[in-house]
């Protein structure tokens, strides 16, 4: 026979089982789990809050207005990229992130001051001869709490030169993102004036191939000509058009990686400056020599690597203090006022103020090796950190020689680029006079036209590949974040 179960242990079941049906929903929705299966994507209501905060989160690019009416200059340009494009946003919030850092090393030269109030109640039983007496006290107490680091043996100095150094970093790693920054819209710039030049250019060979075209179609009415003539005039002009399409999609790309490189959305159009409104220059003053040693003096990426040499000093300095002692003071002044009763005895009061003054003397002697590895771990970083500077203005001085090498390269190319579209052109205009007096063939025409739409081709790309190389050789030297750096 079933015994009964006694009340309390029903009672004990039934919370039991709504505190189960209570936490076994609240434990699918908290807990995140991994995907069930390798074949397939992971979706759940987690990825739908993402994509709603997603949607939620205001891009600092949105503030970024753009007049589709206007042409913009390259300092234009420059400057608009600078004010909303999010990694020198985010450059200067580590800028100044590590300022805070520098202040909280900084407070350590200073004492702490803590306030504390307690109110404490006592309630018991004393014994007192033959008998128990309950005895209640009450106690308020206000303390001061004043602790100072005397000195440290350089410690404290040691992390607030780490500190400061790597506030000086984090500074000189803004302006390299500026220095980043600025060759980006450099370089989206002259893309973008190269697809325009080459779509320029692509029209005019259209243009000149439908011109022979016509010419063929007409001598062929005529009965001077042949079909096939016809048909390689019609195969040029296609083939011209064709290389038309190609370049107007990558005028698009251009023009949506230049948005982009400015903080706002690759759909906006933005007009700039056309490449004739350009001054071309044909060369450059300075030495190769004298290139490297602005960029080892004014390289902001150089200055970090200095700058850390500087932290990892101080590190030093903090890791050899640790082998000396501590000498702190801390002093404790309070009030306090008590209240007491005892049974069958009326209520007493006292209070006063009171304190203590104290000097520690700390010294590790025996730590199992721990300073000395930090020590030498400190050490080592330093050496490292010289290393990585030395090879970084080995790599500085091999840039600028790179650019320097490729900017005159492209003067070179750029004459030669000039006198090859003038003779494609008077090659160009001698071969359909000639054919139209009967004198060239039709390949010959077509091959003239070719060679002249590539003559365009190199002529646009050789004048914006000069003052792409220019750009980079700025970005090279730190010339593009100097002042006056991109005045007229």
């Amino acid at each position: 026979m079933t015994q009964p179960v006694p009340e309390k242990e029903v009672r004990f079941r039934t919370r039991t089982a709504l505190l189960l049906a209570f936490l076994f929903p609240a434990s699918r929705v908290f807990c995140q789990s991994a995907p069930v299966s390798p074949d397939r994507p992971w979706h759940s209501a987690q990825e739908q809050e993402i994509q709603r905060e997603s949607n939620n989160v205001s891009g600092y690019a949105a503030k970024l207005s753009i007049d589709a009416t206007e042409s913009y200059s390259l300092a234009e340009l420059i400057d608009l990229a600078e004010a909303h494009n999010p990694e020198t946003r985010l450059a200067w919030e580590r800028a100044r992130a590590q300022a805070a850092g520098l202040g909280v090393a900084r407070s350590e030269l200073y004492p702490t001051l803590v306030a504390l109030a307690l109110s404490q109640t006592n309630s018991s039983e004393v014994l007192f001869g033959t008998a128990f007496y309950r005895q209640t006290v009450q106690a308020f107490e206000g303390v001061l709490e004043l602790n100072y680091t005397i000195f440290d043996f350089g410690a404290r100095s040691g992390r607030i030169a780490g500190a400061r150094a790597e506030l000086l970093a984090s500074n000189f790693g803004f302006n390299d993102a500026h220095r980043r920054i600025i060759d980006h819209v450099e370089q989206a710039y002259y893309r973008l004036l190269n697809t325009t030049g080459q779509e320029d250019a692509a029209l005019s060979s259209l243009s000149n191939a439908q011109t022979v075209q016509q010419a063929a179609e007409d001598r062929l009415k005529q009965g001077l000509a042949t079909l096939p003539d016809v048909l390689e005039a019609r195969s040029a002009t296609a083939q011209a058009e064709y290389e038309l399409q190609a370049v107007m999609g990558a005028e698009e790309t251009a023009r949506g990686d230049l948005a982009t490189t400015l903080g706002t959305s690759p759909t906006v159009t933005i007009h700039v400056q056309p490449l004739n409104e350009l001054p071309i220059p044909e060369s450059i003053g300075d030495t190769v020599e004298q290139a490297i040693d602005r960029a080892l003096e004014q390289r902001p990426d150089l200055m970090q690597q200095v700058a850390e040499i500087r932290s990892a000093k101080g590190k030093v300095k903090e890791a050899r203090a640790a082998f000396y002692p501590d000498l702190n003071l801390a002093a404790t002044p309070s009030g306090q006022s008590l209240y007491g009763t005892q049974q069958a005895l009326p209520w007493i009061h006292t209070a006063g103020f009171y304190g203590g003054l104290s000097l520690t003397l700390s010294w590790s002697l025996f730590d199992g090796g721990a300073r000395k590895n930090n020590l030498a771990q400190a050490e080592a970083s330093l050496r490292a950190a010289e290393a990585r500077a030395n090879l970084a203005r080995d790599e500085v001085a091999d840039e600028v020689w790179t650019a320097y090498s490729n900017l005159h390269t492209a003067f070179r190319q750029r004459q030669a680029a000039t006198a090859l579209l003038e003779a494609a052109r008077q090659s160009y205009a001698a071969a359909l006079e000639s054919y139209n007096y009967g004198l060239r063939s039709q390949l010959d025409v077509t091959q003239a036209q070719r060679s002249l739409a590539q003559a365009r081709s190199t002529d646009v790309l050789a004048r914006t590949q000069v003052l792409s190389s220019l750009a980079d050789l700025a970005f090279r030297t730190g010339d593009s974040i100097q002042a006056g750096a991109r005045k007229p």
